[in-house]
């Protein structure tokens, strides 16, 4: 794995890119702001993949998601989003070596004693994602001090932008954690999709000399044939199964459990393996899958968990 090179931001790469066509989007979906969430999501649905969805009798993947959004309000969804809330969660169900040390969790970095923060660490909001910091030395904590994003990023808001309604239940705060290391680099991250415990497929989001690629694999570790053309580039190779994919098998299984669908993300290395987050909207539910054929096969996988009012 590559040695890393020092960025003190990171974001969600492949989602980043400001296209025409992306500022287009943006600009559709500010319009379309206040709209009410159902009509909002439709429509946000339609200019990213260019049809619209079935809502109230969803049947592909990211039909579903959009379907969560709107009607699936299990209380416990405001913890496994919390980036902070959900270590306990994680610890009762695998035990501590599973999760990331956190150092501080709060609103006013002036409050930091950063004599408690080994280095290098990550700082990010609790509530959001692709947002944060990477922190190797005393500078780097200095021009986070002088820029400040704290107030920017606890203005973030998912439950607007994507209408995702866990995140309207988490109060917005700011983390401060271990950062991981492999091979004196960012850890590759592994994202396993689970139906009530069985996994699905897993993701791979890696980086090779610089460069952000995805690919997928099934549990016995075969590459599936399909990617989002909107996200990060499709990894020409085979990717290794890691050292440790059974017990990481067993860890997606055992949080997955009981969930209609979660995904689990892990991080690992030859000795050590830890929880990244759990996510319930992936993409939002607006992924654009190639072929897309695929939408529906992983939609077949889900029976929802929850009641879809009907209509009329």
């Amino acid at each position: 794995m590559e040695n890393p090179v020092r960025k003190e931001t990171f974001l969600v790469p492949g989602y980043q890119q400001r296209t025409l066509r992306e500022m287009f989007r943006h600009l559709i979906w500010r319009v379309i702001a206040p709209l009410p969430d159902k009509s909002y999501l439709k429509l946000k649905y339609w200019s990213i993949k260019g049809e619209w969805p079935d809502i109230d009798d969803p049947k592909t993947f990211c039909e579903k998601v959009q379907a969560r959004k709107l009607y699936d309000r299990k209380p416990i969804y405001a913890t496994l989003v919390d980036k902070a809330g959900v270590k306990p969660f994680v610890e009762e169900k695998l035990g501590p070596a599973y999760v990331t040390p956190s150092y501080w969790v709060g609103t006013d970095l002036a409050t930091v004693d950063w004599s408690t923060v080994p280095l290098p660490a990550v700082v990010k909001p609790t509530h959001a994602s692709a947002q944060g910091r990477f922190l190797y030395t005393q500078d780097d904590i200095s021009r986070l001090l002088e820029d400040n994003p704290v107030p920017g990023w606890l203005a973030l808001d998912h439950a607007h932008y994507n209408r995702e309604w866990a995140y309207s239940q988490v109060k917005p705060q700011v983390l401060i954690e271990a950062m991981l290391v492999v091979d004196g680099g960012v850890p590759w991250d592994y994202r396993f999709f689970t139906f009530d415990g069985v996994v699905s497929h897993i993701e791979v989001n890696l980086r090779i000399d610089g460069k952000g690629y995805a690919c997928h694999y099934t549990p016995d570790w075969q590459r599936l044939p399909f990617h989002d053309p909107d996200y990060l580039t499709p990894y020409p190779g085979e990717v290794p199964k890691p050292a440790r994919f059974d017990e990481m098998m067993r860890i997606a299984q055992t949080i997955g459990k009981g969930f209609d669908f979660l995904r689990i993300d892990l991080y690992a290395a030859d000795d050590w393996i830890k929880l990244g987050e759990l996510t319930l909207y992936p993409g939002g539910g607006f992924e654009r899958f190639d072929p897309p054929e695929y939408d529906c096969l992983l939609g077949d996988k889900w029976t929802l968990g929850f009641e879809i009012p009907k209509v009329g």
